[in-house]
């Protein structure tokens, strides 16, 4: 999955006009994490089309960057993501977020964004969903 992460002062409003943004150009958001640390808001927007989204962010006067995220299917139990924390880092590989897409009753879908992604995604094989 593709990401784009929009740090900008936070407001009233923010979502409604990223969202407006989004919507008007068709773009529909895959998923979405929104925090607010001090009076910054950080936006991670999963997207599949990425190139549209960057020129109507760009045409918008906002600014981000982009990532890959590995998308996992893990158990649903305590442990998993350490099993997978545990495993990039005995290979000195930083997990720059993580997001859960979706739970179900035995299992979550969760996309990790990491700074050496070609290296994770060999250690994660067998968790990759896409």
């Amino acid at each position: 999955m593709k990401y784009l992460t929009i740090v900008v002062d936070d407001r009233v409003g923010l979502i409604a006009d990223i969202s407006y943004i989004l919507s008007k150009a068709k773009i529909n958001i895959e998923s979405i994490s929104v925090e607010v640390v001090g009076d910054k808001a950080i936006i991670s927007l999963g997207i599949k089309d990425l190139e549209k989204a960057q020129e109507v962010f760009r045409n918008s006067g906002y600014v981000f960057t982009k990532q890959n995220a590995l998308v996992l299917k893990l158990l649903d139990r305590p442990g998993e993501l350490n099993n997978i924390a545990f495993v990039l880092k005995e290979k000195n590989i930083k997990i720059n977020n993580v997001h859960i897409l979706s739970r179900g009753e035995t299992q979550t879908i969760i996309s990790i964004v990491v700074d050496k992604p070609k290296t994770a995604k060999k250690l994660l094989e067998k968790y990759l969903v896409i």
